[in-house]
């Protein structure tokens, strides 16, 4: 019996639909197997991977430590060199800062009188001592080196702010030239007091060192050591009263280091 044209049509029209329905699934069981595939794949080469990323991290950590070694050690060397101090270079240092060798010396010798092996600097970092930073550090060097004293911190203030370094001496000196603002002009001197003593073991003295007066209330009954002080850079009767003022109180001594 020969079919209708309305069974041609539905009969067509069912081939179509399973044919459609064939490669709808056929597209689903590609798609299922690329993602195995992918996962596989992927699965296997992070298996090939990690051990020889974990080798690579190894080698890296290794490298690090021997760079950080190396570091370290280059740095007690050239602590052993800037101690050592030739003359030719305090020369050199003194010119910079247009410090006469006459006028150092005779500062040197009021060093002789700070007590104990360590000593603390409390140094001035508001935007008055900007223009000094650039030799400030050498002549700090020189200081510490001349009392022949150890550094144990460096405290730094400016603007209600006081922050505490330690260390080798190489490295507090790189901390204060990084982490020291040398801007600002709120001398706060009391606090800079309280945050040395507060955040380390008492030296045998604290040399403050700066070219103003403070902004804030310096309670010298609570500082354990005595002060000795360095007004640095220019001649001020208000700085200085008060710089001798701190040392007398403390127990201290003021010094003067003439600039030309």
């Amino acid at each position: 019996m020969t079919p209708s044209p309305r069974q041609r049509r539905q009969e067509a029209s069912s081939n179509a639909y399973q044919i459609f329905s064939d490669i709808a699934l056929m597209m689903l069981g590609t798609f299922i197997f690329l993602l195995v595939v992918v996962l596989i794949t992927s699965r296997m080469s992070e298996q090939n991977e990690l051990p020889k990323l974990k080798k690579e991290l190894a080698a890296l950590k290794k490298a690090l430590n021997i760079a950080e070694t190396d570091t370290k050690r280059v740095k007690k060397d050239l602590e052993k060199i800037l101690i050592a101090d030739p003359e030719g270079e305090v020369d050199i240092i003194l010119e910079s800062a247009n410090i006469g060798r006459k006028d150092f010396d005779l500062f040197v010798q009021g060093l002789k009188d700070i007590p104990g092996k360590d000593l603390h600097l409390v140094v001035d970092a508001t935007g008055s001592m900007h223009g000094v930073s650039s030799f400030l550090i050498p002549i700090l060097r020189l200081i510490v080196t001349r009392a022949d004293k150890q550094l144990s911190a460096i405290t730094w203030f400016s603007d209600r702010t006081a922050k505490t370094y330690t260390g080798t001496m190489g490295d507090m000196f790189d901390s204060l030239m990084s982490g020291a603002p040398f801007s600002g002009n709120i001398e706060n001197i009391g606090l800079a007091f309280r945050t040395a003593a507060s955040d380390t073991p008492l030296p045998g003295a604290y040399m403050l060192i700066g070219d103003e007066p403070s902004d804030d209330t310096i309670h010298y009954s609570e500082i354990p050591r005595p002060v000795f002080t360095l007004p640095f850079g220019r001649s001020d009767p208000y700085t200085e009263r008060e710089y001798l003022g701190l040392a007398e109180k403390t127990g201290g001594k003021m010094l003067r280091l003439d600039f030309k």
